[in-house]
C-alpha cells in the first residue's frame, strides 16, 4: 500500500479557494479498534459546505449561500482543526484492521452514520460529525472506528449509491421518526428536490403516507418519481390545517406558513435552514393549536441500524445525479449550491 495518498484538504473557513487538492497527504494509520477503509465514493452534502463556509457559527444569521464574513468558531462542534479532510458520505472497503478489531474482514464493503454517537455524562445526545471533527472522505482512504461501521457489501446498490445516503438518508429517517410518521398520514416535505427533501420523500412513502412534496415545477417529476403523490411549486401559497407533519431543511421567510398548514397537534420537524436560519413566529399557532416542534440533528444507532437493513435488502435506491473526480470537488461543490440537479451529486477518488 502507498504511503502517500490523494485528497483535499480544508484549510480554513471560506470559499472553494480553501479547498486544497493534495497527492501528498499521508496515509492515517488505524490504531486500536479502528479501519482503515480505502474510500470507493463520497457524497456531496450541504454539511460539508456549511462547515467550510463557517456557517454553523452564531455569528450567521443569513442563509448558506450568503456568508460573507469571517468566522472562528464554524464547525458543528464550534473551532475547527486545520488542514481538515472533510466529506460526511462515506463507501469504501476495508484495507486493513487496528488492533483488536475482528467484527470486520478486509475488503468487506461499509459505510457509516455521518453524526457518530458519542453519548457522556451530562451530553445523552453526543456526538462527533465524521469530516467536520474527525477527518472523512474526501480522499483516497479514511480511518473510523470499528463500532461506528457498517457492513453493506451485501447490498445491490453500487459504491456511488450507498455514498449518497448516509446523510442524507440519515437526516430523513432522523427527521421521520422524531415526528412519528406513521402510514396514512398527510406529509409536507419542503426543498424535496434536495439530498435530504427527496430522501424523506422515499422514506415517508415507504411508511406509507401521503407526501406533499415543494420543489420547482422542472424537478417536479424527480420528485414524483421517490414516491411523492402531490408536488406543489416552493413559493405557493399553502394551505392551512391539512398536514400531520412537516418535514423542514428549508426555514427562512416562509416558515410561518409552514407552520399553520399543520393540523391541530401536528409536528414539524426540521434539520436545516438553507432559506436563512432567523424566523418569525406568532407563538399563538403553535401553542394554541398543540403544535409539537423537534429539531433533528442526533440520530441513535437504531436509524441508521435501519438504514443498513434498507439498503442491504435493496428497498431504498437514492437518486444520483452525477458523479466527478474528487478533484474537481469545487466544481462539484458550486454544481451543488446551483441547485439545478435533483438527489445527489458523489465524488470518485481515483
Amino acid at each position: 500500500m502507498k504511503d502517500h495518498m490523494q485528497g483535499v484538504y480544508l484549510t480554513g473557513h471560506g470559499g472553494p479557494e480553501k479547498l486544497e487538492f493534495r497527492t501528498d497527504i499521508p496515509v492515517p494509520s488505524p490504531g486500536p479498534g479502528q479501519v482503515l477503509v480505502r474510500v470507493k465514493a463520497a457524497g456531496i452534502n450541504n454539511t460539508d459546505i456549511n462547515t467550510r463556509v463557517g456557517w454553523y457559527s452564531s455569528e450567521v444569521t443569513g442563509g448558506t449561500d450568503a456568508v460573507d464574513q469571517e468566522v472562528e468558531a464554524g464547525g458543528w462542534g464550534g473551532a475547527l482543526h486545520f488542514p481538515r479532510i472533510q466529506g460526511a458520505d462515506l463507501c469504501g472497503v476495508v484495507e486493513t484492521l487496528g488492533a483488536g478489531v475482528s467484527s470486520f474482514k478486509v475488503g468487506s464493503r461499509v459505510t457509516c452514520p455521518v453524526n457518530l454517537p458519542r453519548v457522556r455524562p451530562g451530553a445523552p445526545m453526543g456526538f462527533i460529525v465524521i469530516g467536520s471533527e474527525i477527518d472523512g472522505a474526501f480522499a483516497q482512504y479514511c480511518v473510523v472506528d470499528a463500532d461506528d461501521l457498517y457492513d453493506v457489501t451485501a447490498s445491490p446498490l453500487t459504491d456511488v449509491e450507498v455514498a449518497a445516503i448516509p446523510c442524507a438518508f440519515g437526516t430523513a429517517e432522523g427527521l421521520l421518526t422524531r415526528a412519528g410518521v406513521t402510514a396514512g398520514q398527510e406529509v409536507l416535505i419542503t426543498g424535496a428536490s434536495g439530498g435530504v427533501g427527496l430522501a424523506a420523500v422515499e422514506l415517508a412513502a415507504l411508511r406509507g403516507a401521503r407526501v406533499t412534496a415543494l420543489t420547482s415545477a422542472a424537478k417536479a417529476k424527480a420528485v414524483h418519481g421517490q414516491g411523492a403523490a402531490v408536488t406543489l411549486d416552493r413559493n405557493a401559497s399553502l394551505p392551512k390545517d391539512q398536514f400531520d407533519v412537516v418535514i423542514d431543511v428549508v426555514g427562512g421567510s416562509g416558515w410561518g406558513d409552514l407552520i399553520l398548514a399543520l393540523k391541530s397537534g401536528g409536528h414539524y420537524a426540521m434539520a436545516g435552514a438553507i432559506a436563512g436560519p432567523m424566523v418569525q413566529a406568532d407563538l399563538r399557532d403553535i401553542y394554541l393549536r398543540d403544535i409539537t416542534i423537534h429539531g433533528c440533528t442526533y440520530q441513535s444507532p437504531e436509524i441508521f441500524g435501519r438504514l443498513v437493513a434498507l439498503m442491504n435488502a435493496g428497498r431504498i435506491k437514492p437518486l444520483v445525479s452525477k458523479t466527478y473526480p474528487l478533484q474537481d470537488i469545487a466544481k462539484a461543490q458550486e454544481e451543488f449550491q446551483s441547485k439545478s440537479l435533483p438527489g445527489k451529486l458523489v465524488l470518485i477518488p481515483e
